[in-house]
C-alpha cells in the first residue's frame, strides 16, 4: 500500500525546494489523500494528480473541494505508467516505491519538456540514482539518468515521517533534464549499457569475449548491415559445424535449426577479432564499466557503431519501448 508523508516540515521543504512559480502546472504522481497536493495547489496555478487507487482519489477530491481549490486540480484516475501525461512544467511527488524505476525512465526519456522533478524516493534507490563512476553503488540506472539529466540530493527523510511507517528511510532528490542531450539513439544506448553493466566490475574485455554475447551482437549487427548491404562478418560458404557453437546459436536465434544457420566459425572469429581490436586500440579492454563516465561510454559506443557493430535489435516489434522501459532496472 501507499505510505503517506505526514511531516509538515518535510512537506514544506519539498514545496520550497521545488521552486514552483505561480503560473506553473505541477504533475503529482501518487497524491494519496492530498497532504502534498494541497500545498502544491496553493503554490501553483494548476496541479495534475495521477492516482490509480479510487479510494484515495475520492478522499483527495473531497479534501480539495473542502478547501475550495477544486478548480485548480485535474485528477487522472489511471495507472501513471500507462497514461499519457498532459503538458506540465515540473513534477513534485512522493511516488510509490514500486514504480520508481519505470516512472523515472518515462519522465527523462519521454517527450515532455519540464524544468525539474522533485521526487521522494526510497533512500537506497536514491543512493543508486546519485552514484558516480567509481562509487560502489554506480550502476546502469545512474549512467542512463546521467546521459539526459542531472540529479541533486536534497534531504533524507525518516521512515517515522510516514503513515503507515515503512521499513526503510527515504530521500528527496531533484532531477533536472539537461538542455543539451548527446546525439545518440536512446534504444541503442540502453542496449549498450545493459551489455556493459551485466557484470559492472568485470573488465569490458572479459564481457565482450563471452561466446553467447558475441553471437547475439553478431546477429544484430548482421541484421542492421543487411538493411544497407554492408554485411561484413558472415561467410556464407560454410555453416557452424561445432555442436556447442551451434547449440549456443540455436538458443539465441528463436529456435532456428542450428545446422541451417549461416553463422560460420570463420565469421565468428573475424567478428570477435574486430570487437576485441576496438577495445584494445581504444584502451577500453581492461576498463570496468563501474569506473567509466558517460562520456567514455559514449565514445566506446560510437567506435562500435562506426565499425558497424550494434546492440539494439530493431527487428523486434516494440523493442524500442521495451529497451527504454528496462533501462532503469537495477
Amino acid at each position: 500500500g501507499q505510505h503517506l508523508l505526514t511531516s509538515t516540515r518535510v512537506l514544506d521543504a519539498i514545496v520550497k525546494k521545488s521552486n514552483i512559480k505561480a503560473a506553473d502546472t505541477v504533475l503529482e504522481v501518487g497524491p494519496g489523500t492530498g497532504n502534498l497536493t494541497l500545498r502544491l495547489l496553493e503554490a501553483a496555478q494548476k496541479v495534475v494528480a495521477v492516482e490509480i487507487d479510487w479510494r484515495m482519489a475520492d478522499a483527495l477530491v473531497k479534501r480539495v473541494a473542502d478547501c475550495g481549490l477544486e478548480d485548480r486540480l485535474t485528477l487522472i484516475r489511471e495507472d501513471a505508467l500507462k497514461t499519457e501525461f498532459p503538458k506540465f512544467d515540473l513534477v513534485v511527488a512522493n511516488i510509490p516505491y514500486n514504480i520508481s524505476s519505470p516512472l523515472i525512465a518515462k519522465l527523462v526519456f519521454g517527450t515532455w519538456s519540464f524544468r525539474s522533478a522533485t521526487l521522494l524516493l526510497q533512500k537506497e534507490f536514491a543512493r543508486r540514482l546519485l552514484a558516480n563512476p567509481g562509487d560502489s553503488e554506480f550502476n546502469r540506472l545512474a549512467v542512463n539518468v546521467k546521459l539526459v539529466a542531472d540529479v541533486e540530493h536534497i534531504m533524507d527523510v525518516s521512515k517515522r515521517d510516514f503513515f503507515p511507517v515503512p521499513k526503510v528511510d527515504s530521500s528527496v532528490v531533484i532531477i533536472r533534464p539537461k538542455v543539451d542531450i548527446p546525439n545518440v539513439d536512446l534504444s541503442e544506448w540502453c542496449a549498450f549499457t545493459r551489455t556493459c553493466f551485466c557484470k559492472k566490475n568485470k573488465t569490458l574485455g572479459a564481457t565482450f569475449k563471452q561466446k553467447k554475447k558475441l553471437i547475439e551482437l553478431m546477429r544484430i549487427s548482421e541484421l542492421m548491415g543487411s538493411k544497407d548491404n554492408t554485411s561484413t562478418f558472415q561467410d556464407d560458404s560454410t555453416v557452424i559445424d561445432d555442436h556447442e557453437d551451434a547449440k549456443d546459436v540455436h538458443e539465441i536465434v528463436n529456435g532456428a535449426d542450428p545446422s541451417r544457420l549461416l553463422y560460420s566459425v570463420m565469421g565468428m572469429t573475424l567478428f570477435k577479432e574486430k570487437v576485441v581490436g576496438i577495445l584494445k586500440s581504444s584502451g577500453f579492454e581492461d576498463k570496468r564499466p563501474s569506473k567509466l563516465s558517460v562520456e567514455g561510454l559514449l565514445h566506446l559506443l560510437s567506435l562500435f557503431n562506426q565499425n558497424k557493430i550494434y546492440f539494439h535489435d530493431k527487428g523486434v516489434k516494440g523493442s524500442n519501448d521495451a529497451e527504454l522501459a528496462a533501462s532503469f532496472e537495477l
